[in-house]
Parts: C-alpha cells; sequence; structure tokens
C-alpha cells in the first residue's frame, strides 16, 4: 500500500496511491491526514487497504497523481530522529581528520533530534539565505514511520511497530556543523528543514527487498543530473531499523507518527573507500562522503558544496526499475523572506 499527502492546509490531505504511481483515491473517509491514520492505525489500515484494492482493480473513483503537488507524506511530525546506520559514512568522515572511530559506535547507534515541524515537500526547492559558505549537502537516506513504541522495546520487537517507509534528502549545512558540535549540544542551525519522498509505502509493499528491517535495494541519487550516488540500502548495514527504534526507545515511548532515518547510504569497496558511479562504484549519497576520500587520497578535498541553481534527485526503483516511492528531485534557490 501507498500513501500520500497532497498540498492542503499544514498536514496535507491523504490519499491512497496506486502500485505504479499514476493515480490516487481520496482517503477522507477513512482519515483525512497521514498523522490521523497512524493515530488510529489499527482501525484505518483495514480501510486504507481496502481503498488500495479497490483503486488497482477501478472499483474506486481515481484522479491522476502528480508528484509536483505532493507535501512530504507527514508535512511535519511530533518527532524526527536521525541515526548513523552506515557506519562506513562516519569512518570515512573521522579518517579524514586523522580520528580513529570508538569501538561503542558498533554496538552502540549515532542518533540526534532534528527539526519535523517544517519539512519540505518533494518537489519544494532547499532555500538558503545568501551565504553559500555554508556548506549546503544532500544526504540521501531510507526512513521509517513508526506507531505508538512503549518504552523499553527490544530489537526483536521493534519491527512490528514499523508502519510505513519512505525516502529522506536530509539538508545539512556542513559548514556550521563543527561549531555546533564544538559546543557539546549537538546539530541545530546546521540541520535546516529535511525533504521526504512523496509516497510511503507500508513494508510489505516493497515485497522481496523488505527483510531484516531493512531495505535491499540501491539508493539512486542524481546530482546535476549525473548519477552521483547508487549505494545499496541492503549492503555495510550496522544497525538495522528495529535495532534504531529500540535505541530511541530506550528511555521514553515513541508516539505514532515518529519518523526515524537510517543517515546517509553508505557502501564499502573491497573492504575500502568506495568510488564515484563513473568510475564504476556506487558512488556516494552526500557531498560530504566524496570530499573526505579526496581528503584522504589527495590531502585535500576538490569537490565543491552545492550551490544556488544546483539540483539533487533522490529514488528508488525495483527490480524491474519502476519507482517505488515517488522522486525527490529539488533545486538551492535563494530565500527570500
Amino acid at each position: 500500500m501507498k500513501l500520500a499527502s497532497l498540498k492542503h492546509g499544514r498536514d496535507g490531505r491523504l490519499v491512497v496511491v496506486s502500485r505504479d504511481l499514476t493515480r490516487y483515491t481520496d482517503a477522507a473517509r477513512v482519515a483525512p491526514t497521514l498523522q490521523a491514520a497512524l493515530d488510529g492505525w489499527e482501525s484505518a489500515e483495514p480501510g486504507l487497504r481496502e481503498l488500495a484494492q479497490g483503486l488497482e482493480t477501478g472499483a474506486m473513483p481515481a484522479e491522476r497523481f502528480h508528484e509536483r503537488d505532493c507535501a512530504s507524506p507527514l508535512p511535519r511530525a511530533y518527532q524526527w530522529a536521525d541515526g548513523s546506520a552506515y557506519i562506513n559514512h562516519v569512518e570515512l568522515v573521522r579518517k579524514a581528520r586523522g580520528a580513529e572511530v570508538p569501538e561503542s559506535f558498533y554496538d552502540d547507534p549515532l542518533m540526534y533530534q532534528g527539526g519535523s515541524d517544517s519539512f519540505l515537500g518533494p518537489r519544494d526547492d532547499i532555500l538558503m539565505p545568501t551565504d553559500e559558505g555554508w556548506g549546503i549537502d544532500m544526504e540521501g537516506e531510507i526512513a521509517i514511520i513508526t506507531g505508538d513504541v512503549p518504552m523499553g522495546v527490544t530489537a526483536e520487537e521493534a519491527g512490528d511497530y514499523i508502519r510505513l517507509v519512505m525516502l529522506v534528502n536530509d539538508v545539512s549545512l556542513r559548514g556550521l556543523i563543527p561549531a555546533e558540535l564544538a559546543k557539546g549540544f549537538g546539530f541545530f542551525q546546521s540541520k535546516p528543514s529535511s525533504a521526504f519522498s512523496p509516497c510511503a509505502v507500508t513494508p510489505d509493499a516493497l515485497g522481496g527487498a523488505w527483510k531484516d528491517g531493512c531495505v535491499h535495494l540501491p539508493l539512486m541519487v542524481d546530482y546535476n543530473g549525473a548519477p552521483f550516488g547508487r549505494a545499496d540500502a541492503g549492503r555495510d548495514l550496522t544497525f538495522n531499523f528495529p535495532r534504531l527504534i529500540a535505541h530511541a526507545a530506550k528511555t521514553r515511548p515513541l508516539c505514532a507518527g515518529t519518523i526515524i532515518g537510517s543517515g546517509t547510504v553508505s557502501n564499502k569497496l573491497d573492504g575500502g573507500p568506495g568510488k564515484p558511479v563513473s568510475e564504476g562504484g556506487a558512488g556516494y549519497s552526500c557531498i560530504a562522503e566524496i570530499r573526505m576520500i579526496e581528503t584522504i587520497y589527495d590531502g585535500a578535498p576538490k569537490t565543491a558544496f552545492m550551490k544556488f541553481g544546483d539540483t539533487v534527485e533522490v529514488r528508488m526503483e525495483d527490480e524491474n526499475g519502476k519507482s517505488i516511492f515517488g522522486a525527490i528531485s529539488q533545486r538551492v534557490a535563494q530565500y527570500a523572506r
């Protein structure tokens, strides 16, 4: 089942989308918004699946689905917590500055709490003030949306609370991160609004690509129209989503509608750093990673961060080359108040 939120008010209008992303039917008779559906998932899910089935068989009224009309599936959420499930990414960042990865990072996930009150739509511009020197970067990730999760849930239990899966462009301002981290309080200004894929899908909609609590498909990132990243989200994964949920819920319950991200999807190559797509590698899901590799091998980075007018697209395709979630497709533009 695929769900989307068309732009409407603050929280969007919930619709059920066909498997091929061409049509939708209104879900108002079940729930007006995705958050409302998540709040009452046990009663809402059967009705939404009935709509999805009727949409595929032609039994439900349908309209043409346009990804450009979508907000993020949850235009605002009660909680957005981003992990770092792919430790290869962390290893590269630390190696570039001559630091070792603490052993605890391999069994205790990194996670920060991001801003969740102003998510961007999948076609919205990444708006920045006049200063391009903040180091504007994209981060291609996978994310899940949970139901109500009890405090102290185990990783073995946590998979039962995953309701939906989607993609993320977690925008980062690399130039602001070092000073923020040096304060000892973590990210805030360096993590502006993120964007999510047009559709959020139930794990069963991924078929065999969903197993062991993660997605086993390449995450496709294009930068200025050229392939930039093709990292397999099922490879080189240190922590799956049930493990991240259990980490987040260690000392607090998680309310329905909590979003948890995987962190930058990152693959090794023969045990070492990856290669660009143009050289036969899996590429990168963020600019920072290729800059780290350039620093390791050449002593300094040469790839610039994003500038006004640059574009990024994040998507994922099934085994038949069909888009699963729709595409995040954004341009960096100057903010005007």
